[in-house]
């Protein structure tokens, strides 16, 4: 590994423009958080109010997240994780959870938004074994050269590469399928990819559409729901682990007793074999 430039962390961050809504802080205002502006809590408003089943199911992807991260490091013994994507600092953030598990392990937040890495690295200024990097998971030459990434990862051990509520924001033209390669190349055997996706909602699918088209306007991002099969192909090479990939309510039963539907959200968890 090298040694991590200290010096990254004291970087000034870019402007921000509240009046542009963020992915990122909108998924903390369904989570009920507070980073977020007025723009992103409007946003949030319109798509909720569109398809009244998606605060729901962000906030169940957040469970499926911190049990994909409990099992990891508690029961598969992983001590790296990446979290690319990763949003604004909220309740039960990766570190937080690895780190309750094995106080040894280790966090990588990768994100696009100022705002969400300027809260990490707040949030993050007495932890030593979490670093928060400000950079494009579309670029992941980029994200693998930055120093944070180079001084904590070690690859020649097993990693957890996760991306959450992530993918489902690129479009087939960005090669998704070659973005995840690049992260899960340099993976030692043993290491693990985890993946949360939002699929076609078959039952409103109206109502999926005009949550898109609003959320794509406000954002500029586009929200692209695939199916299990779209998923799937992304992961050849690796060990798809049971129960495959399937909505995140086949890991997590007790989400199909809550009172709050949600939409579909695909969960999958899939390991590097030994070469």
């Amino acid at each position: 590994m090298d040694p991590i430039d200290v010096a990254e962390l004291a970087l000034s961050l870019p402007e921000i423009d509240p009046e542009r809504p963020s992915p990122a802080r909108i998924y903390d205002f369904w989570l009920g958080g507070s980073q977020n502006f007025a723009a992103d809590r409007e946003a949030g408003r319109r798509a909720a109010e569109a398809m009244p089943t998606l605060p729901a199911s962000l906030r169940a992807n957040r469970v499926f997240l911190g049990h994909v991260v409990q099992h990891l490091v508690a029961e598969r013994g992983v001590t790296q994780l990446l979290d690319l994507g990763s949003g604004v600092p909220t309740v039960g953030n990766v570190h937080e959870v690895a780190q309750a598990a094995n106080p040894e392990a280790s966090v990588v937040y990768v994100d696009i938004d100022p705002i969400a890495i300027a809260h990490a690295r707040a949030l993050l200024a007495e932890n030593p074994r979490a670093q928060a990097v400000l950079a494009d998971l579309g670029d992941p030459a980029s994200v693998l050269a930055h120093p944070l990434v180079r001084g904590t990862i070690d690859w020649t051990r097993p990693v957890a590469v996760l991306m959450f509520a992530v993918l489902h924001f690129m479009p087939d033209t960005e090669r998704v399928e070659r973005i995840v390669r690049a992260f899960t190349e340099p993976c030692a055997p043993g290491s693990f990819l985890a993946i949360s996706h939002g699929a076609p909602d078959e039952a409103a699918p109206q109502a999926q559409q005009t949550a898109a088209r609003d959320y794509a306007t406000r954002t500029g991002v586009p929200f692209t729901p695939r199916t299990a099969e779209q998923v799937e192909a992304w992961l050849t090479g690796l060990e798809i682990e049971p129960p495959g990939v399937q909505d995140i309510r086949a890991w997590l039963p007790e989400l199909n007793t809550s009172r709050s539907p949600i939409s579909p959200v695909l969960g999958v968890l899939a390991r590097k074999p030994e070469s």
